[in-house]
């Protein structure tokens, strides 16, 4: 597994990907250079076999992802900065399409593309020193890596009009109380809880886990049937050798040992 600039990888012997965006000295805020980088670790998780998920989270004490790198936003203008934001799109899209699950470790500030980030991801674990925003409209723009359309789906629109058009950022309890996250714990034990989940996960049948997951997004997307794709993919498990694996450990009273196919 190569290096990166801006990013620590590293995977265990239960095949979850550790991921951490490491710029501490910037608050892990989200470059153009990073993108990249994340967009090739994503790539690893889908073509990667050891990889059965993946942990998103920052470097330090302060930050997951205090947003993006304004530095940057010196350089942009209508053309380009429309492919920055299409270029974002593309690659958080990827993470919420991956049919291996992806929880984000959020560990403090995640703002602007850190929490759009941290939206983009499966499943959201918090420390109690986490905070959550969208404060684009301070700098005279608005979420450009798909926060206007996650936040609505996630915490409702009124609650994501409120944010997004006042920019003002909740703790890590009114996250909760929002669903935006799923749990809140210890720092001492974010990454010992995802992998618990992720475990848990690991253990069900891999290829209904990626139906799951492709099922659920597929609500989100007004072009597409939900339930017809949700009866084909009952259909097509039922076709699969996890599937009698399955039938077969319930009526054996055992733990069933699912191939994924």
């Amino acid at each position: 597994m190569r290096s990166y600039k801006n990013l620590v990888v590293s995977i265990d012997g239960n095949g979850i990907l550790f991921v951490t965006i490491s710029r501490p000295e910037k608050l892990n805020a989200l470059n153009f250079e990073t993108l990249e980088e994340l967009d090739e670790v994503v790539s690893l998780i889908y073509n990667e076999n050891m990889v059965k998920g993946a942990i998103i989270t920052g470097a330090g004490e302060k930050a997951f992802v205090a947003g993006a790198d304004i530095n940057e936003f010196l350089t942009l203008n209508e053309i380009n900065g429309r492919k920055a934001a299409e270029r974002g799109q593309e690659i958080f899209e990827k993470i919420e399409d991956c049919f291996k699950p992806i929880i984000a470790a959020v560990n403090g500030f995640a703002l602007g593309g850190g929490c759009e980030l941290a939206l983009a991801c499966h499943l959201r674990i918090a420390t109690p020193n986490a905070v959550f925003g969208q404060p684009e409209v301070n700098l005279g723009l608005l979420p450009g890596y798909g926060g206007t359309q996650r936040l609505p789906k996630l915490i409702g629109k009124g609650r994501a009009m409120e944010l997004l058009l006042t920019a003002d950022s909740i703790t890590a309890d009114i996250a909760l109380a929002y669903g935006l996250v799923n749990k809140v714990v210890t720092k001492e034990i974010l990454i010992s809880e995802c992998k618990t989940i992720l475990e848990k996960i690991f253990t069900k049948a891999p290829l209904a886990i990626s139906m799951v997951i492709e099922s659920v997004n597929i609500y989100y997307d007004a072009q597409r049937n939900g339930y017809q794709a949700e009866a084909n993919f009952f259909g097509h498990c039922c076709d699969t050798e996890d599937f009698k694996e399955g039938v077969k450990a319930f009526f054996e009273k055992r733990k069933a040992d699912f191939k994924g196919k």
